[in-house]
C-alpha cells in the first residue's frame, strides 16, 4: 500500500513510509548513500559533472541547497562542503550581489573532462598483443599520479609501473614519465593483466551497480508521473555510483577478460536510466538553475552524444 508524499523520497522526513510491503527504490539508494564517509562534497562534484558543466559550468550557490536539500542535507553541511571544495581548489566563486556563483575551478575541470568520455562513451581498446608501460620516478610524483592513472585505465603490476592496452591517452600530470611499448601473446597479456588490476573487484562493484540500481527501472516505467525532484536525485546518484565503478574498469578487449564479465550489463542499464531520467531532470535544472547570467544554457553538443552506443536500448523495448 503506497503513501502519497509529493515525491519518492519524502518517507525520508515528512513521511514516514512509502510502502508497507518494502523500500521505494530511490530511498534504498538513498539510504546506501547516506552510509558512505565525506558524501556531500563528492556529490557536488558529479552534481557539477554531469549536471552543470554541460549547461554553461557555474550555477548559483541557492541552486546546490535545492539539490542537497531532496537528499535531505542541512544547508550548513552543503556550505561547509562548498567552502571546503574551493579552499582544496575544487571550485571556484564568482559573487554577483548578495549571491554567491560557483564553478568548477581548472583542477576539478580538468579531472572531471579528463573523465567524460571513459564514463559516458567509453572506447574499449582495439588491442593487438601491445600494451603502454610506463616507468615512474620515486619521489612525491608518483603518489600524486596514482588517481589520475588509474582513473585513465592504467594498472599497476609492481610500484612506479603501470600498464595500459596500448593507445590509452596518457593522463594530464604524468607526461614526466618514460613511455615505452611492449608485446605479449594472449597467455602473457592474461598473466600481465592479473597482475595489474583486481578484475574481481571490478566485476562485484558492477554487479553491486546492477543489484542497487536496478529495481530503478520498474519504478521510472510505472505509471506514476516522475517529478523532476525524484529524477535530478536519481540521475546524479546513478553517475555518481557508476562513475567510481567505470574509472576503475581498463576497458579491456574480451579476450583479457574473465567469463560472465557483467560491464555490458551494468553500462546498458544505466543508459536506460540516464536516458529515461533525461527529461524530467533537465525539466528541474531549467526550473531551479541559475548562473550569473540567468538561466543556465542548453546543454551542448558533448552532453547529447553521451551513451551514444546504447542509446537505441530504450527503456521499454
Amino acid at each position: 500500500m503506497a503513501v502519497t508524499c509529493g515525491n519518492a523520497l519524502a518517507g525520508i522526513g515528512e513521511c514516514t513510509m512509502l510502502s508497507r510491503m518494502s523500500p521505494h527504490p530511490l530511498s534504498r539508494i538513498v539510504s546506501r548513500f547516506k552510509r558512505e564517509p565525506s558524501r556531500t562534497g563528492s556529490l557536488i562534484i558529479t552534481f557539477y559533472g554531469d549536471a552543470i558543466l554541460p549547461r554553461g559550468g557555474s550555477v548559483w550557490l541557492g541552486t546546490l541547497l535545492q539539490f542537497l536539500e531532496i537528499l535531505g542535507t542541512d544547508g550548513g553541511v552543503v556550505r561547509t562542503a562548498v567552502s571546503r571544495l574551493a579552499a582544496d581548489g575544487w571550485l571556484d566563486r564568482d559573487k554577483v550581489g548578495r549571491k554567491s556563483f560557483y564553478k568548477l575551478a581548472k583542477r576539478g575541470r580538468e579531472r572531471f573532462e579528463s573523465a567524460v568520455e571513459h564514463v559516458y562513451n567509453p572506447h574499449v581498446s582495439d588491442w593487438a598483443g601491445r600494451f603502454e608501460l610506463l616507468l615512474i620516478e620515486n619521489g612525491a610524483d608518483r603518489e600524486a599520479s596514482r588517481t589520475a592513472l588509474t582513473e585513465a585505465g592504467f594498472g599497476s603490476p609492481i610500484p612506479g609501473v603501470w600498464v595500459a592496452p596500448s593507445a590509452v591517452p596518457l593522463p594530464r600530470g604524468v607526461e614526466g614519465a618514460i613511455r615505452l611499448e611492449v608485446s605479449a601473446d594472449d597467455t602473457a597479456g592474461r598473466q600481465l593483466v592479473k597482475a595489474s588490476w583486481s578484475l574481481e573487484r571490478t566485476a562485484d562493484s558492477y554487479r553491486e551497480f546492477i543489484k542497487t540500481f536496478g529495481p530503478l527501472e520498474s519504478w521510472i516505467g510505472g505509471t506514476d508521473a516522475l517529478s523532476p525532484a525524484d529524477a535530478i536525485l536519481a540521475r546524479v546518484l546513478l553517475i555518481h555510483h557508476y562513475r567510481r565503478v567505470i574509472l576503475r574498469d581498463p576497458l579491456l578487449p574480451s579476450n583479457l577478460l574473465p567469463s560472465g564479465w557483467p560491464a555490458p550489463e551494468a553500462r546498458a542499464l544505466c543508459a536506460r536510466l540516464y536516458q529515461a531520467l533525461l527529461p524530467s531532470s533537465e525539466l528541474w535544472l531549467d526550473e531551479a538553475g541559475e548562473s550569473v547570467s540567468g538561466p543556465l544554457s542548453p546543454p551542448g553538443e558533448e552532453f547529447r552524444r553521451r551513451f551514444s552506443d546504447v542509446q537505441h536500448n530504450v527503456l521499454h523495448k
